[in-house]
C-alpha cells in the first residue's frame, strides 16, 4: 500500500474497529485513519446532510486508530485480521444509484450487448457493422439536441436503432438503482458476479455523494460490475445484470468539495483501470471525464428533484467509457472476468480503489443493513 491509495483533502469514510458492534465513521490526517463519531455525527448521512460537510469533518475531534497504511493493507480481501480496524464502504444511509450510457464507447457496446444478445463470438462484426451504419463520430452529438434526433431517424429507417441508442443520445438519461442502502462493499473487499454469467466486466466510474436537496457536495471511486451477458439478453434483466451480492464497490474515502477540490476536478479526471488475473493476463484501460456526454449536473437533475425525493442523499455512479474488448480465453471471444482477479481503479484526486473478483454466492454476504445500524447506534447512545 502507498499514499497513492488515498488522496490528500478532507476525506471521510467508515471502519469496522474492533470493540464497536457498529461502523466508526472515520477521516484521514498526517497519514493516520482518525475515528471521528460523534452524537448526531454517526454516519456518514448525518455528515453529509448537515450542510457543512467538509467543514466538519475538517473540524472534528478524533481518536487514531490505526496508519492509513497499514487499516487499507488489513481491508484487502483473504488478508483482513478482524482483530485490526480495516476498511468499509464510505457511505451508509444514501440510496445507491447510476447513470448509464453516458460516454459513446460504451454506447456502442451496449448496442453490441443487445444485438448479439449475450454471444460473446458475434461482437467484433457487430461492432464493425454497427459503426459502418452510423457513419459519425456521435461524441459531437449533444443529447436530445435537434442534430441528436435527426441521426436517431436515420438509424431508425436504416434498422438499427436501439434502447442504448435512445438513452445514450436522446432526451432522457438512464438512470438506474445500483444497490440498495448499505448493500455495497468498499476497499479491499471481494466484488461479486452473478454465478450465471459468463461474460462480465468492470465498470471503473466516480461516483457523487449528492444530498437530499440535490447538492453534490464531493465524490468518491467506483466499480459498477456489469454483465454483459445477461443485459444483452434483454434490458428488463438489467436488475439482474447490475445489483448482485458484492456488485456495487466505492471507495476508498469520499473526497468533499473544498477549495482545492471541486467539480471542476472530477470533470477533468482521467480513471486509470489494471485488471490483474491469477492465470497472468494484466489489462490496462481508462476512462476520461472529459469525454462524457452529458454533464454530472445534468444526472443529478435527472435523478433527485422535484419528480424524485432521497430523504438520506444519494450517491450516483457517473458511467463509464472503458469497455474492453481484448480477447481473453480465445480469439473472438472478448474479455470476461475470472474469479480472482483484481480490480484496480485509479485516479490523482480520488486515490485507488482495488477488489478482488469472486462470485456473488461466494463474497460474504449482505447482513448489516440499515435496522441494525440503528439499532447499534441507539444502543450507543449516538442517535
Amino acid at each position: 500500500m502507498s499514499d497513492m491509495d488515498y488522496p490528500d483533502g478532507i476525506l471521510v469514510g467508515r471502519a469496522r474497529v474492533p470493540g464497536h458492534d457498529h461502523p466508526r465513521i472515520v477521516t484521514v490526517r498526517d497519514g493516520n485513519v482518525v475515528d471521528i463519531t460523534a452524537p448526531g455525527m454517526a454516519t456518514v448521512r448525518d455528515i453529509a446532510e448537515s450542510g457543512s460537510a467538509a467543514e466538519h469533518v475538517r473540524n472534528a475531534t478524533g481518536t487514531i486508530v490505526g496508519s492509513a497504511e497499514t487499516i487499507l493493507a488489513n481491508s484487502m480481501a483473504g488478508k483482513t485480521d478482524l482483530n485490526r480496524p480495516s476498511l468499509l464502504s464510505p457511505i451508509d444511509l444514501q440510496a445507491v444509484k447510476a447513470s448509464g450510457v453516458t460516454f459513446v464507447v460504451s454506447l456502442l457496446e451496449r448496442v453490441i450487448e443487445e444485438q448479439a444478445r449475450g454471444d460473446k463470438s458475434r461482437a467484433d462484426a457487430l461492432r464493425s457493422e454497427i459503426l459502418a451504419l452510423i457513419g459519425m463520430d456521435l461524441s459531437e452529438l449533444v443529447p436530445g439536441s435537434e442534430t441528436a434526433a435527426k441521426v436517431k431517424a436515420a438509424l431508425i429507417a436504416k434498422g438499427v436503432w436501439s434502447q442504448y441508442l435512445e438513452v445514450g443520445i436522446g432526451p432522457d438519461a438512464e438512470i438506474f438503482t445500483k444497490a440498495q442502502p448499505m448493500s455495497s462493499v468498499g476497499y479491499g473487499a471481494e466484488v461479486g458476479l452473478h454465478p450465471s454469467s459468463s461474460w462480465n466486466n468492470p465498470e471503473p466510474e466516480v461516483a457523487l455523494l449528492v444530498t437530499s436537496a440535490g447538492e453534490i457536495i464531493g465524490a468518491t471511486l467506483g466499480n459498477d460490475v456489469n454483465l454483459r451477458d445477461v443485459e444483452g439478453r434483454s434490458a428488463l434483466l438489467l436488475g439482474k445484470a447490475k445489483d448482485n451480492n458484492a456488485s456495487a464497490s466505492l471507495g476508498p474515502f469520499v473526497r468533499l468539495f473544498d477549495g482545492d477540490f471541486s467539480l471542476d476536478t472530477i470533470k477533468q479526471a482521467e480513471i486509470a483501470l489494471r485488471v490483474e488475473g491469477e492465470d497472468g493476463f494484466v489489462l490496462d484501460g481508462h476512462s476520461s471525464m472529459s469525454q462524457i456526454s452529458r454533464t454530472p449536473e445534468s444526472l443529478v437533475a435527472a435523478t433527485v428533484g422535484p419528480h424524485h425525493q432521497y430523504p438520506d442523499g444519494l450517491v450516483l455512479y457517473l458511467g463509464t467509457m472503458f469497455a474492453p474488448v481484448q480477447d481473453r480465453g480465445g480469439a473472438g471471444m472478448g474479455f470476461t472476468h475470472k474469479l480472482g482477479d483484481v480490480v484496480s481503479i485509479s485516479t490523482s484526486s480520488l486515490g485507488t480503489l482495488s477488489n478482488r473478483v469472486n462470485l456473488s454466492t461466494k463474497c460474504p454476504p449482505w447482513t448489516y443493513g440499515a435496522s441494525q445500524l440503528l439499532r447499534d447506534l441507539a444502543k450507543a447512545n449516538l442517535l
